[in-house]
């Protein structure tokens, strides 16, 4: 039986990138199994498929960013890059091909946050009023309600509602595969969660179930996914449907342009700015931690040390 180091001999990086991929298919997500194969297969096979494994060097992988960088490729698509060529490169060291990882020694750019637009408390209520009567209605309200994502919301079930419509329990997420829309459950323990739900939603809810009602009724190919939001008959909304009719019902109203995701910062910074406590804050986001929660929206810190500051000085006024 030949030794690691001899398997190794003449194995390309090509070569063990698609051994690596192999192994990795169904341990993760079919959507985190196609990001994987696709920077492997439109970035890092071309640059680096013909160089010995055994070869590969930082300076390999760092020139190969710098090229990407150059090309105008996004800084968040190369970090991914770089990411997941660390993990299949560590994988390689386990194994035994490699004795140290080359992607250790590399250093990927830093990408830039896309741009929020801040939601206030002026601009919340204008975005109420302008989806009231369309379809955006309750996917917009939702997401100011509760913070969950896109997909969150798409999946959402009248089951994981209780009777009085106060609490929702989060599950599942809808999402894209090359396979086309599936449900995957939640991609960490405090993503799957309960979430409080404030009064002013309800009705939102209770028109959707009798709106629903009504359309099955006139519709003889419905299919009963018991989804609280639907495209129509009962299926899915797909979540590039929803983020594109988003984009036209801005263009059309007038408001701002906020991205449908900008909708569950809002809810974020709409709590801390209200005094709730960033902990709470993150279980209702389902953050892995409340370390992300206060990175993230670090910028609603100052006004809450203003406010904390100003208290202290009530407390000890002569």
């Amino acid at each position: 039986m030949l030794s690691p180091t001899e398997l190794a001999r003449d194995l390309s990086t090509r070569e063990y990138l698609l051994q690596w991929l192999s192994h990795t298919r169904g341990r993760v997500r079919p959507k985190t199994y196609e990001g994987y194969e696709g920077v492997i297969r439109l970035y890092a096979a071309p640059a680096l498929g013909e160089v010995p494994l055994q070869a590969l060097h930082p300076l390999h992988l760092q020139n190969l960013y710098a090229h990407l960088t150059g090309r105008d490729l996004s800084g968040g698509t190369v970090l991914n890059l770089h990411l997941v060529l660390t993990q299949a490169l560590a994988q390689a060291v386990r194994w035994g091909l490699l004795s140290s990882n080359p992607a250790g020694g590399a250093q990927p750019p830093r990408p830039r946050r896309p741009e929020r637009r801040t939601v206030d408390p002026a601009l919340a209520p204008r975005i109420l009023a302008a989806v009231a009567g369309t379809a955006m209605e309750l996917p917009a309200a939702a997401a100011l309600a509760t913070g969950m994502r896109r997909g969150e919301i798409l999946a959402l079930r009248w089951g994981d509602l209780d009777q009085g419509l106060t609490v929702a329990h989060v599950a599942r997420s809808l999402q894209v595969s090359g396979e086309g829309l599936c449900f995957v459950e939640p991609k960490t323990r405090r993503s799957r969660r309960s979430v409080a739900l404030p009064r002013f939603l309800r009705p939102y809810l209770e028109r959707q179930r009798t709106d629903q009602a009504t359309r099955r009724e006139a519709c003889p190919d419905w299919i009963d996914t018991n989804l609280v939001i639907d495209g129509g008959d009962g299926q899915p909304v797909h979540p590039d449907t929803l983020s594109s009719g988003w984009y036209r019902f801005l263009q059309r109203s007038g408001l701002p342009h906020v991205r449908f995701h900008d909708l569950r910062h809002a809810h974020a910074t709409l709590l801390l700015l209200a005094g709730i406590h960033p902990k709470v804050v993150s279980e209702r986001l389902g953050h892995a931690s409340v370390g992300i929660t206060l990175d993230i929206y670090s910028h609603v810190l100052p006004s809450m040390q203003s406010e904390a500051a100003a208290a202290f000085d009530h407390l000890f006024a002569s």
